[in-house]
């Protein structure tokens, strides 16, 4: 298979969604104008794939994709997300006929002829004249190295196979990691567990307090220049701490958020300090963290000494067809959104294509 479109969107999650809307608004059609190729099984995004316990009403800062709001009707926050965002997902590939080809495994993206790009996958080959880059993170967990790794005796798992508290009850847990979903699987297994340990690399800073644009942007800034740097992006919430939640002031009135630092090694019954101090466990829970999933675009040789892309604005500055949303800066769900839309207008300036008021929403039947 050898098919010709001017715009190849990779992944159909928030931020490929998003891009796609935005190229059917800029009047391009899809399957000759542009193909949306997503590895995933069923839409969702990584979403599909999210722990039962993670109910919508836990998630934080999920924003409405372009031209159709997730109601109250739709959204029960006592659901598990992994429901709740996939059927939305879906509506809003039929509702505004999206086409996304899937499940697609793209292997790699290199330089074509006549200064196209050629997509190669699972399923053939697409060729290109600009790319949107959409494959978030979730496919590429990352997995720290410690000493005496290979011979611990218990159970190691990665925040991607979590698969909520009952799986560890009556358990002696650590779990290892800062972030957001550390601190939520820490919440949950203490319910349930013998015994907890958090261990993070930096002590973990909490904010109390409404979290406003003005916060939210300088964040986003600082997330930002990393990526103008060419260094790897951060995630935002390494740079806004954590909320102080209800659920979390009762944890911590418990005992349950005292944190210990990163450990020296890992034994065979536990983990272990250098000052001689050792916890033993049966499950070691890394929540780490993600990287960006971007390997299929090597043969481009984007990367910077530092090990990311610079990016100005979603333009990859070593390939101006190459287009990243949802990295660095733009990877939230709102972020995304304003990617997706902001990568079509630089396509547009690139391809020449059509304005949008060759195309609008109401032309497109939005089914529920």
């Amino acid at each position: 298979m050898n098919n010709s479109v001017d715009v190849a969107v990779i992944g159909a999650g928030q931020a490929g969604l998003s891009g796609a809307y935005h190229l059917r608004r800029a009047g391009y059609e899809p399957g000759t104008g542009f193909v949306v190729l997503d590895h995933a099984p069923a839409p969702g995004g990584a979403w599909q794939f999210r722990w039962p316990s993670l109910t919508y009403g836990k998630v934080h800062g999920m924003y409405d994709l372009p031209g159709m709001r997730l109601t109250s009707d739709d959204a029960d926050p006592e659901r598990p997300s992994s429901e709740v965002i996939p059927a939305y997902f879906a509506r809003y590939e039929r509702a505004f006929d999206l086409r996304v080809v899937r499940p697609v495994h793209v292997d790699a993206v290199r330089d074509g002829d006549g200064g196209r790009l050629l997509v190669e996958t699972s399923a053939g080959t697409w060729s290109a004249r600009a790319l949107i880059n959409a494959t978030g993170t979730w496919d590429r967990p990352f997995w720290p190295r410690y000493p005496g790794q290979e011979t611990f005796r218990g159970r190691q798992l990665h925040t991607a196979q979590y698969p909520g508290p009952g799986a560890f009850a009556g358990q002696r847990v650590i779990v290892v990691g800062g972030g957001t979903s550390g601190v939520q699987h820490l919440l949950e297994i203490a319910e349930v567990a013998a015994e907890t340990t958090w261990v993070t690399r930096r002590p973990p800073v909490f904010h109390t307090g409404p979290f406003g644009e003005d916060q939210g942007r300088a964040a986003v800034a600082l997330v930002e220049e990393r990526v103008r740097r060419g260094l790897p992006p951060q995630s935002v919430v390494s740079v806004t701490g954590l909320p102080m939640t209800e659920a979390m002031e009762r944890a911590r009135a418990k005992g349950v958020l005292e944190r210990l630092p990163m450990f020296e090694r890992i034994t065979p019954s536990g983990v272990a300090w250098a000052d001689g101090r050792h916890v033993d466990a049966d499950v070691i829970l890394w929540a780490t963290g993600f990287r960006a999933a971007i390997d299929h675009l090597a043969p481009l040789r984007l990367r910077e000494p530092g090990g990311g892309i610079t990016v100005e604005g979603t333009r990859a500055v070593r390939d101006p067809r190459v287009h990243l949303v949802g990295y660095g800066p733009s990877a939230s769900t709102v972020g995304a959104n304003r990617a997706g839309r902001a990568a079509v207008r630089e396509i547009q300036e690139l391809l020449g294509a059509p304005d949008e008021s060759q195309w609008s929403p109401e032309k497109v039947a939005v089914g529920r």
